[in-house]
């Protein structure tokens, strides 16, 4: 993915919004009309079915194919904190990345397995649909999905754990990880400012995990959309490598 791609990406930001996640219910309706309704639910149908079945299929009830992946992966790196401050260690070295793809090298396989678990669920509800996929990402981070099926783990809303959350910066060490060992690379680069332009949306919003929340204004969710999505893997480097907020947030 080039930067021309990238740049092409961000031109059409406004309307991606536009048309993603500021749907009219009607519209929404529409679109979500192949999945069962859920009473009490909230924000687009669709974006919740993915962050649900995400967290069914890497979380609450995993096959064990994808708990053994995930069990090699973060037993080698040190933990699930350690996704992050090991690409934070070696993304300041002058070796980068060529360093990281050498320590990661052990665990391709693993990365290889949750790299497919995630995108095959991004593929099942967004095939062919980057800009939905946008919009996806754009109302996890703004935490407007309220979903009642997640009520008895206390986090009816799809969004980052934690306030400050340290989750994208996690997400953005494994992405990278993927990138630099050649795992579905095309498909990470242009995921990765996605991943900022959520991280950017949530650390605005502050939302609250529990309650159904407002969002930004939609010219804020407009604004960070034209900064984030041109954004090319190099600079998002260096702005992954600032906590718990952006720079333009502080």
């Amino acid at each position: 993915m080039d930067r021309r791609s990238l740049l092409k990406i961000g031109a059409g930001a406004a309307v991606t919004v536009a048309g993603s996640v500021l749907l009219s219910p009607s519209a929404a309706a529409a679109a979500t009309s192949d999945l069962p309704p859920v009473p009490g639910m909230l924000g687009d149908r669709r974006a919740n079915e993915l962050w649900y079945q995400l967290d069914e299929i890497s979380l609450y009830n995993p096959t064990q194919e994808t708990a053994d992946a995930i069990g090699a992966f973060f037993g080698y790196i040190g933990g699930e904190q350690a996704s992050y401050t090991k690409w934070f260690e070696f993304v300041q070295e002058p070796g980068y990345p060529q360093n990281y793809a050498e320590y990661l090298k052990p665990v391709e396989q693993p990365l290889r397995t949750l790299s497919k678990l995630q995108l095959d669920n991004f593929d099942r509800y967004y095939c062919n649909d980057h800009a939905g996929l946008i919009g996806a990402f754009a109302a996890f981070g703004q935490g407007v999905l309220f979903d009642p099926r997640r009520a008895d783990d206390e986090a009816e809303v799809h969004a980052m754990d934690g306030d400050p959350t340290h989750g994208y910066h996690r997400w953005h060490g494994i992405l990278r990880g993927n990138m630099v060992l050649g795992i579905d690379r095309a498909r990470w680069a242009r995921l990765n400012p996605v991943l900022g332009f959520a991280w950017a949306l949530q650390s605005a919003a502050k939302p609250d995990h529990r309650s159904p929340n407002p969002g930004p204004a939609p010219a804020q969710v407009r604004e960070f959309a034209r900064y984030w999505l041109p954004r090319d893997t190099a600079t998002l480097d260096v702005d992954f490598q600032t906590w718990p907020y952006p720079p333009e947030i502080g």
